[in-house]
């Protein structure tokens, strides 16, 4: 496996990422940028130019990953040319569907049939979805439903800042909204690491979600979700549904079953409900979060680590990284401690790409099915070695 980095600023242009500058025929190549600079067609037309021939898969931003830095209002841009791998790519929008759960399943079936005619083995699946139109609990429910427990998924939903007003995504064309992109890699060589870990702390009582419908949320314990975020964020309340981010939910479907956190996207004040990215059941139990800035840089090194044993001793040769935005507001300036924590575990000389996202998608440790996740670093380690 070869990769090469370059980055794209208003201010310098493209410009690569190391010192080996050698040009590489592409198979693969992630743009992860600003919404505001991926609408651009411009910059597409760029990228095919220089990585004529490559898929090239494109996804909006709440901040991208390269390295050991993390960038506003620019584009990260990873080759990769494989080895031993194949790909097999197919790209489904919401407005065909009846659902984000029956698309997840039709692009899971297409992707189980796959490269080469059915010959190569997939090894691994990636998806990067749109953030706002589609429901993440849904669309891993339909993933879950189609493929075995031996294809691992790992992959999130695009960012738009704090804004939630659009995300992008898109395969071979300009990016646009309500897209769904599945990368399935085929290959007996392929090693895949995955992790997902948040390092939130649950405070407050357990409390019972009363009415819901999918993501939506209108009441936990009878009384209005939002007036009950309102009440805890105080002064900040005028700042919803970014500041909303600041109390994520910790969410358990049943007893015993490992909970997962819910992070919201928008606010409805005319009806007094909140939208997440995942569903919130009715009749689970949820409790509100907080942030400790130690334990959240912890949990990335967590991440890593988890995603390092699975290799079983195979030295990576590329780390994708999907943070969540509430974690880059809470972190602040620190927020590049997180990323430089992930290099400590995988090598600071191994490539590392990613963006901060509405949703990460992965499995947890000791798991194969994929489950939605908020708030979480999720890392994906591949090696061909």
């Amino acid at each position: 496996m070869k990769v090469r980095q370059k980055t794209w600023s208003k201010e310098t242009g493209w410009q690569n990422e190391a010192t080996d500058v050698a040009t590489i025929k592409a198979d693969l190549v992630f743009a992860f940028g600003n919404r505001f600079v991926l609408e651009d067609s411009k910059r597409f037309e760029e990228i095919q130019k220089l990585y004529d021939g490559a898929d090239i898969i494109c996804c909006s931003t709440s901040g991208e990953i390269i390295g050991q830095r993390v960038q506003d209002d620019s584009i990260t841009l990873t080759a990769i040319a494989f080895e031993k791998t194949s790909l097999f790519i197919e790209q489904l929008n919401a407005a065909d569907f009846s659902s984000s759960s029956n698309l997840g399943t039709v692009l899971s079936k297409r992707l189980l049939r796959g490269s080469n005619n059915g010959k190569d083995k997939l090894r691994h699946v990636m998806v990067f979805s749109d953030g706002g139109l589609i429901n993440g609990s849904e669309l891993v429910e339909g993933l879950n439903s189609a493929l075995d427990h031996k294809v691992s998924v790992t992959g999130g939903l695009a960012g738009d800042g704090a804004r939630f007003e659009k995300t992008l995504v898109g395969w071979n064309e300009a990016p646009s909204s309500g897209n769904v992109i599945g990368i399935g890699f085929y290959s007996e060589d392929l090693k895949i690491g995955y992790g997902s870990v948040g390092g939130w702390d649950a405070f407050g009582p357990k409390r019972k979600v009363t009415r819901s419908e999918g993501n939506v949320l209108y009441e936990i314990d009878g009384v209005s979700a939002l007036e009950l975020y309102k009440k805890y964020l105080g002064d900040k309340a005028k700042e919803l549904p970014a500041s909303a981010l600041l109390f994520p939910l910790n969410l358990q479907l049943a007893e015993g079953e490992k909970p997962l956190v819910r992070t919201i996207l928008s606010v409805n004040e005319e009806d007094q409900s909140m939208t997440f990215a995942g569903n919130l059941p009715e009749g689970s139990s949820v409790q509100l979060m907080k942030a400790d800035f130690e334990k959240i840089i912890d949990a990335a090194h967590d991440a890593a680590e988890n995603s390092s044993a699975l290799l079983g001793g195979s030295k990576p040769e590329l780390a994708i990284l999907i943070s969540c935005v509430g974690r880059k507001l809470i972190l602040d300036q620190l927020v590049e401690d997180e990323v430089e924590s992930t290099a400590q575990v995988v090598g600071e000389e191994i490539p590392q790409i990613g963006f901060y996202s509405y949703g990460e998608i992965a499995p947890f440790s000791d798991e194969v099915s994929c489950q939605l996740h908020n708030q979480t670093m999720t890392v994906t380690l591949f090696s061909e070695q």
